[in-house]
């Protein structure tokens, strides 16, 4: 069968396989993978949550990214050309993609800004959010900052010097506006020359992450409580799969974990020899994807186990010494492990003068319950755990330099999303290089993305996350589905990948693709529709008591 398209044409090639590869995984696996799927996972009933997580990305990953990676090579074109070449109706799919990509990269570099600030600072003794600031009269500490805790305090007001509410824009924070810069800056020399610059990069941006967590997993699996968090994060509880919320949440966590319908894929494959074996591509890439995020759930919580840990013998502590200080006992007279035993003895014998006692309720499950996901995790929550351990300096610029190196992957993907389709066009003369092109789509980005560093910064960003991607890009993907099998026609897609790999698709890639993967994503949709409009996202200001 005769290639569609010329494949000795000018466009770009891919160094080597494993360049590619790379490309894929280093888009693919982003921030998610660490802060949303370890939080899904705890909160929706540990390792039972790992059932419809491998369901959904058996029946609705898996075959969405061999769409995208199949039909990307096939045409050889970036998200809009591709769906103009299947039909010229179609191409408001790939405009939609590539509208979604722009606001996309917007707000993900934004949370590399606050990455990088983070990265910045960690390389001071003590951590500047290891300690409260003393006040306006050097006489003590600021009051907010011992009312919320240190690391919340540094995180809401010291980065993001946070407004009352969204209506309050406040100003332009220019140390977050030096950090955008230097951002946009980093994203432009590693795209300056597309896949010819990102490809030699990827190699430590998409690598280096895996060293950190390996490094981070080996010293979390020696601190005392990690075992319990383990325990805490995978003990199964069945009872919670009737929720259809988890079913809902591991559908889409599989879905924008992939990064599906960004078109990012679909340029990437588009740099791919004709004949290549994108079947094997797209089952290893999203194989390496979920593992990823399991390695990463034992790492981040054998770090918050022993940060639960910490947390409950430090409760303990605290009413250990009032209990010494009511009843004049000798310090240290009362070891944690006595503790459960005298405070029931005094109880027993001293009711009314315990009962006056300040005491909190100490229970290592409470501590461990205290999840969070997004930048709450990473900004708060772990860069406190990180504060507990030895040598904190050196895990907090290993953990920010991962996040950094994590999200510069996956903007590769998000500009590639952005850039292959201008060009692809044909619309700019050919006098016009890339790299001044790209510069120009650099720029703008960078000045469309100043409003996330006023006060209100992190309002928008939100508003961006929760109406930006979500529901368009389930759109999208159903639409790219059904266009592909039903215009483009099933015959003639299974024909074209028998010609790139050799084999001709299995029932299973048919029955996925004709059925099973539209009904889940028009599932997926109408629920994400209900739940919106049940509980639609709230702004509120930042209460520093919590």
């Amino acid at each position: 069968m005769d290639p569609l398209v010329d494949t000795e044409d000018e466009r770009p090639k891919w160094d080597n396989k494993l360049q590619y590869l790379l490309s894929c995984i280093g888009f693919a696996v982003g921030l998610g993978n660490i802060w949303r799927f370890p939080y899904l996972c705890q909160t929706h009933g540990g390792g039972a949550f790992l059932i419809p997580y491998f369901i959904a990305l058996v029946f609705e990953g898996i075959p969405l990214f061999y769409i995208e990676l199949a039909i990307g090579q096939r045409l050889r074109r970036g998200s809009i050309g591709v769906w103009k070449t299947i039909s010229p109706y179609l191409g408001g799919v790939g405009l939609g993609c590539f509208s979604v990509s722009f606001l996309i990269s917007l707000y993900y570099n934004t949370v590399l800004l606050w990455v990088l600030w983070f990265f910045l600072n960690s390389f001071q003794h003590p951590l500047p959010w290891s300690t409260c600031p003393l006040d306006l009269n050097r006489t003590g500490f600021v009051q907010e900052c011992q009312s919320s805790g240190t690391v919340s305090y540094f995180w809401y007001r010291q980065t993001l010097n946070i407004t009352s509410d969204i209506s309050n824009t406040g100003t332009i924070q220019w140390k977050l506006l030096l950090c955008l810069v230097a951002c946009w800056t980093t994203v432009y020399l590693c795209v300056i020359r597309g896949i010819e610059s990102t490809g030699k990069v990827i190699y430590f941006t998409a690598l280096f992450p895996y060293l950190v967590l390996t490094i981070f997993l080996i010293r979390g699996l020696t601190l005392p409580g990690a075992t319990e968090g383990l325990t805490y994060l995978f003990t199964p509880n069945m009872k919670i799969l009737q929720n259809p919320r988890v079913w809902l949440d591991a559908a889409t966590q599989i879905f924008f974990s992939l990064s599906l319908a960004f078109g990012g894929h679909i340029a990437f494959a588009s740099y791919n020899p004709p004949r290549n074996d994108c079947e094997k591509d797209a089952v290893i890439i999203a194989l390496v994807n979920s593992l990823t995020s399991l390695y990463a759930s034992i790492t981040i919580f054998s770090i918050m186990g022993f940060k639960a840990s910490n947390d409950y013998g430090r409760c303990l502590d605290r009413n250990i010494l009032s209990l010494i200080n009511e009843f004049d006992l000798p310090e240290l007279s009362i070891s944690r492990d006595e503790y459960p035993s005298v405070l029931m003895y005094l109880n027993a014998t001293q009711a009314e003068r315990v009962a006056r006692l300040p005491l909190k309720t100490c229970h290592l499950e409470d501590f461990l319950d205290k999840s969070a996901s997004g930048p709450g995790l990473a900004f708060i929550v772990f860069t406190e755990a990180v504060l507990h351990m030895p040598g904190a300096t050196v895990w907090s610029v290993l953990f920010f330099g991962m996040l950094f190196t994590l999200g510069l992957s996956s903007m590769f993907g998000n500009m590639e999303s952005v850039i292959t389709p201008i060009f692809d066009m044909g619309i700019l003369p050919k006098c016009i290089p890339k790299e001044a092109m790209t510069g120009v789509i650099c720029l703008v980005s960078f000045f469309s993305a100043i409003c996330f560093t006023l006060q209100s910064g992190s309002y928008w960003l939100e508003i961006f996350d929760s109406f930006a991607a979500s529901l368009n890009l389930i759109i999208f993907a159903f639409m790219e589905v059904v266009g592909v099998i039903h215009v483009y026609g099933m015959k003639r897609f299974c024909d074209d990948i028998e010609w790139m790999t050799g084999r001709r698709p299995s029932l299973y890639w048919q029955v996925t693709w004709r059925v099973v993967s539209p009904l889940l994503l028009f599932g997926i949709f109408l629920s994400s529709v209900v739940l919106l409009a049940q509980a639609p996202p709230s702004y509120k200001a930042w209460n520093p008591q919590y």
